[in-house]
């Protein structure tokens, strides 16, 4: 028998009024996982005015999104967009790096695909 796993893991650290959120997405993401990651992120920034919010996304895990996992993504950079200044994306297939194009158009920040944890962590912190 196999375990399958899949989900978010969510790191946030505030440092001088600015947000850095890692993420690492494992497996298929559901409604479920968004249902869990949304509320975190919201009461993070809750009562922050101008939050800015430098984000850096494992992806070398990450399989796909359930139809309405993909909507609630969709819903979430829409809400929060305009507060996102970087996104660092590492580990990403093609498919993803299609799909952040496709946010950039969303996401007011910057966003740019890395082959590893190291180029996007410097990135993230110039």
């Amino acid at each position: 028998m196999s375990i399958y796993k899949h989900g978010l893991t969510v790191g946030i650290q505030r440092i001088n009024g600015k947000f850095y959120l890692t993420m690492k997405a494992i497996g298929t993401l559901t409604h479920e996982d968004y249902e869990k990651i949304t509320p975190m992120l919201e009461s993070a920034i809750q009562g922050v005015s101008d939050p800015k919010i430098y984000a850096i996304i494992d992806c070398t895990e990450l399989e796909g999104w359930e139809l309405q996992a993909a909507w609630d993504d969709f819903k979430l950079g829409l809400k929060h967009g305009s507060e996102f200044i970087k996104i660092a994306i590492f580990g990403a297939k093609d498919w993803i790096k299609v799909g952040s194009k496709v946010a950039s158009w969303f996401i007011h920040g910057e966003i740019k695909n890395f082959d590893s944890e190291n180029e996007a962590f410097d990135w993230i912190k110039k």
